[in-house]
């Protein structure tokens, strides 16, 4: 008798563990939440869009991923309501502000507080300027920044002292002139376009991806570029680079997807490969194309590596210009 209840026990734990073992594997279990840290249009928003895009539209995630904006605070906003969700379907995209809101103490919170599934793309910075500007390229815009930085209204759509702002005070900083008395006005999404063309700022620091559908209708003259190399395809391959005019300064804007904090190992484990297959399909390689990033893949503990190491330089960057405030 004892044997028979001893068999029926262990036959009991067996399907137990068998019917308990799909559990482990079910994410995703149901629709996702991908956050936008910004309005519609921006860099965020953009990458989300198309991220959640391919993933769905390629059958690689047959959850939905609807996207959801949570603009404020550079970035803000979104970083803490992530950092508060148990929930592993909520994910989002950030970029440097992730590390600048940081160290500008805009924010206790940090890379530290999310979790680095990859990196997907590197973009980079673009200056513009309406059609009609009286600069026609970097070195006259620069020579009225030296002449008077009061005179040059620039504007971005990221907060004083993150990515929008430091690309463009990196810039002015590598050739040779003071930065502290620039004026800088952060707007929100589209915001920042509507303000250049109707006169309110002279000078529109922002991403490449902004910049193409105006660029391409004619509204607005982009001066510089921070790539190391010039675009070869798409419109932006008419703009130079800053070192093409002199100016030896390169500013990346890398992209990448986050989970929650403490995100479960198999939904993190299950989000990078999504990612990597993803990052390798031509659907994935064509947005890249059309937007002008360039897609470096990296997976989620290269990317936990990257991310120490740039918020190192990022420190030392503003250190350099004054604007580094880390939040106690």
């Amino acid at each position: 008798m004892c044997k028979k209840l001893l068999v029926a026990a262990l036959l009991a734990a067996v399907f137990a563990g068998v019917l308990e073992a799909p559990a482990l594997a079910a994410f995703p279990s149901r629709n996702f939440e991908c956050l936008a840290p910004a309005g519609p249009g921006g860099g965020w928003d953009t990458t989300m869009r198309m991220v959640a895009k391919v993933l769905t539209e390629q059958g690689i995630i047959s959850r939905a991923m609807p996207v959801i904006n949570k603009p404020g605070g550079g970035g803000g906003v979104a970083l803490a309501y992530i950092n508060g969700k148990k929930d592993p379907h909520t994910i989002a995209v950030y970029s440097p502000p992730l590390l600048l809101i940081n160290l500008t103490g805009q924010t206790e919170l940090s890379y530290k507080n999310v979790t680095p599934l990859a990196m997907l793309i590197n973009d980079f910075g673009a200056f513009a300027v309406p059609k009609d500007s009286p600069y026609k390229n970097i070195t006259d815009l620069f020579d009225a920044i030296k002449k008077d930085p009061k005179s040059v209204k620039l504007g971005g759509t990221s907060s004083p002292g993150s990515m929008d702002h430091i690309q463009f005070l990196h810039a002015v900083k590598s050739a040779g002139i003071d930065v502290k008395d620039i004026p800088y006005i952060a707007f929100q999404g589209g915001e920042a376009l509507a303000a250049l063309l109707g006169g309110h700022i002279d000078v529109y620091t922002t991403g490449m991806a902004e910049v193409v559908g105006p660029l391409e209708a004619g509204d607005i003259r982009v001066l510089a570029i921070t790539s190391p190399e010039r675009i070869k395809d798409g419109p932006l391959a008419q703009v130079p680079t800053l070192k093409e005019q002199g100016v030896d300064a390169v500013f990346i804007n890398w992209r990448g997807i986050f989970g929650i904090p403490n995100m479960p190992e198999e939904a993190r484990a299950f989000m990078e490969d999504a990612l990597k297959r993803m990052s390798e399909t031509p659907e994935w390689a064509e947005i890249c194309a059309r937007n002008g990033w360039t897609n470096v893949f990296m997976g989620s503990s290269d990317f936990s590596a990257f991310l120490e190491k740039t918020n190192d330089e990022y420190k030392s960057l503003l250190e350099t210009i004054g604007l580094y405030q880390q939040a106690q």
